[in-house]
């Protein structure tokens, strides 16, 4: 195959990204654009393409992803210490592992080796129209908005979140952060002007940043979420990752819909979601 071969049969695709895939694996420092094309025999301009086409990823995102994931599993390994998880996952020295370890794992690398042990989560429970609320915030931002019935499900959920980091009831201040988040989901069509902390795969966030793009009162289905972000074959991987989020109405899952038009899937309860398009729909501001 020359690099000025192009692919395309399935097989032929799934086989060149298979191949990609097991070199970014297998290479110590993330490759080049050029130099995968290169190895895998086509033009890097049609690789890229056929790459983020099959995978959802451009080789960059899927690297980074990668890298990602084989920092947490040597950060999990039993007895490894953060030393030994930098060189196991990759790095070639202790500053690129540091620049990019917050922004791999969410959190400091000390912090994810003890389980999110050190890491303070602020959070609050109330009343909306929707039922119970739970309001959390990382230092980074808010980082979970849950929805239910319980309050005591809610706290269980975000425990589950988090379990080890250190849950702390909000004070006077944090119940105006809350008080802030209610009123944007009583009318979303405002706006949250508040840091998110967006924790999530590679693939996730851009299924999540795609959804925060999409405007109140606008639905899109799957299928055409997962064309707008240049994954068309991968509806099934968008729908998981709407059930994923954890932050509700700020990043608006609730906005997609199944191919026609039926309102199904939602975290929170196909209700609330039924509820919330409904407001949307009719720039409903509920006092």
């Amino acid at each position: 195959m020359t690099t000025s071969t192009r692919v395309r049969s399935a097989s032929e695709r799934a086989s060149l990204v298979t191949q990609a895939c097991r070199l970014i694996e297998a290479s110590v420092a993330p490759p080049s654009l050029n130099d995968l094309a290169a190895r895998v025999g086509v033009s890097p301009g049609h690789f890229h393409r056929v790459f983020k086409a099959e995978t959802g990823l451009t080789p960059k995102a899927y690297a980074s992803a990668y890298r990602a994931r084989k920092l947490r599993d040597e950060l999990n390994a039993p007895n490894a210490s953060v030393t030994d998880a930098i060189y196991g996952a990759g790095f070639n020295s202790s500053s690129r592992f540091y620049e990019a370890s917050d922004g791999l794992l969410g959190m400091q690398a000390r912090e994810y080796r003890a389980g999110g042990a050190g890491a303070v989560i602020r959070f609050a429970l109330g009343q909306c129209s929707l039922g119970a609320i739970l309001v959390a915030q990382s230092r980074r931002g808010i980082c979970a908005i849950l929805l239910g019935d319980s309050p005591d499900a809610l706290l269980r959920d975000l425990q589950d979140q988090f379990p080890k980091a250190q849950l702390i009831g909000g004070d006077a201040g944090f119940e105006m952060l809350v008080a802030q988040v209610v009123g944007f989901v009583e009318a979303p069509s405002n706006g949250l002007n508040l840091p998110l902390d967006i924790r999530g795969t590679a693939f996730q966030q851009r299924v999540w940043q795609a959804l925060r793009r999409i405007p109140p009162g606008v639905t899109m289905s799957y299928s055409e979420l997962a064309e707008r972000i240049g994954a068309p074959k991968a509806a099934r991987a968008v729908a998981q990752a709407c059930g994923a989020n954890s932050i509700a109405v700020a990043i608006p899952c609730h906005r997609v819909v199944r191919r026609d038009g039926d309102v199904s899937g939602y975290r929170w309860g196909v209700a609330r979601k039924r509820e919330l398009l409904r407001r949307e729909a009719l720039g409903e501001v509920v006092s």
